[in-house]
């Protein structure tokens, strides 16, 4: 499995030293728009550009007397640039530089998840081709229903999971929106083509409009799409621990040479990684139930949003990309068992027959509560007896035998039928002719 303490593609997003470059890109771009505009010295926007850094150290130091991080960043940019600092942040807000930075930390965010995100969905693809005609068993409630095959299964997951890379590229065009339009979002102290030309600049498009702050329902829809995402993670997740169950063991999550199960149990093979998906998918949702609370702000803004947003998003967007490396790599590791399924699907004794009997026997001129009847009754005997089959106890039935030849009822307990049109489904999903026969 990943190195769960350790991922460096994102985690490098969420440093302190990203958060403050990012910052440092929105000054420096206001300041060359400023200059653009002739609203400053163009060399001082050279200047500043080629000169500008800053020290987390220094920041940090700062801060114990600012109290505001902000300020104490621009403090420390300033001992960098020199004289020529007085340009910077000129007629900015915090905001201006927190929420425009904010918003380049989550779109690269999303454009690591995406990269993840579109990894499995490929997987879930490959899956479902291979084991397209792998016959397994249905449940509804837990309970054996009728046939499936699993490719079918994975095949709905594919599909799902093409759906929440459809709302993180949604997210990710909702959140590519900056704001540099000052304290209250009136361009008081700013020209709003300084806003155009920055944001153009940083790759980003300005809010139509603001206030302090960029709207909170942007961030919400970004947490609100992790949560869905981390949802169908645990659904597989769930999926798989049940196929694992001693009970049932048609799939296992992979189980490394060296690897141990119980301190106690030598012979266990749980499903952790699993479960620890499913775990994390509950803090997931509440993060965002966490940005949805922060929607609601007092008139142009207070800051109530602002100390939640420092757990939520860092820990969310490290959860997700976690989960999903996670989930590649039980996929890629993936046990699965063919012969178990058959084993499955033989072990109610041709209780997953019972439609297709209810069915023949509507046909054959049956009213459908006769025809019901007969079946679920001889259907319960094989739930309370041993040993005894509903093929076998149906072709003990008058009503049954005299209306069906022999290869006939044979064809009733067919397995194929159930899974005639699998090529019909895989078309739909997969948009390809060759699987619907065409």
């Amino acid at each position: 499995m990943i190195d769960r303490y350790t991922l460096p593609e994102m985690g490098r997003i969420w440093t302190e030293e990203n958060r403050f470059r990012r910052m440092l890109d929105v000054e420096v771009a206001a300041c060359l728009a400023m200059a653009e505009l002739n609203l400053i010295p163009r060399e001082a926007a050279r200047k500043i550009q080629k000169k500008a850094g800053f020290r987390l150290p220094q920041i940090a130091r700062y801060e114990k007397t600012t109290k505001h991080d902000v300020t104490a960043f621009l403090k420390s940019v300033a001992d960098f640039v020199g004289t020529e600092a007085r340009f910077i942040h000129k007629g900015l807000t915090s905001s201006d530089v927190l929420d425009t930075g904010l918003s380049l930390q989550m779109r690269e965010a999303l454009g690591v998840l995406e990269a993840a995100l579109q990894e499995l969905t490929a997987l879930l693809k490959t899956k479902a081709l291979r084991h397209k005609d792998v016959p397994m068993m249905g449940r509804t409630h837990g309970v054996h229903a009728e046939p499936v095959t699993l490719g079918l299964k994975f095949l709905v997951f594919y599909e799902e999971f093409k759906r929440n890379l459809t709302r993180l590229e949604a997210a990710k065009r909702t959140i590519s929106f900056g704001k540099i339009s000052g304290a209250v979002g009136t361009y008081a102290n700013l020209d709003p083509r300084v806003e155009e030309k920055a944001l153009r600049k940083l790759g980003l498009a300005p809010a139509p409009i603001s206030t302090q702050i960029l709207q909170r329902d942007r961030h919400a829809e970004v947490l609100t799409s992790l949560a869905l995402l981390g949802g169908s993670l645990e659904k597989l997740a769930t999926e798989i621990r049940h196929l694992q169950k001693t009970e049932v063991l048609e799939l296992e999550e992979p189980f490394s040479e060296g690897q141990t199960g119980s301190s106690a149990m030598p012979h266990k093979r749980n499903p952790v990684n699993c479960e620890r998906i499913a775990g994390l998918s509950r803090v997931l949702r509440a993060n965002a139930l966490a940005a949805l609370e922060n929607i609601a702000l007092w008139h142009e803004r207070d800051i109530t949003h602002s100390s939640v947003e420092r757990i939520i998003l860092p820990d969310s967007f490290i959860m997700a990309h976690f989960m999903l490396r996670e989930m590649i790599a039980i996929i890629k590791g993936l046990q699965v068992y063919p012969e178990r399924m058959l084993e499955n699907i033989a072990k109610t004794r041709g209780l997953i027959f019972s439609q297709r009997v209810l069915l023949a026997l509507i046909d054959k001129g049956l009213s459908r509560e006769e025809a019901y009847r007969i079946v679920q009754r001889n259907a319960m005997r094989v739930w309370k007896e041993k040993g005894v089959h509903l093929k076998d106890l149906l072709a003990g039935e008058k009503e049954v035998a005299s209306r069906f030849s022999k290869n006939e009822f044979e064809d009733i307990f067919k397995l194929d039928y159930y899974l005639r049109h699998v090529r019909t489904i895989f078309g739909r999903v997969l948009k390809k002719r060759r699987y619907l026969g065409l």
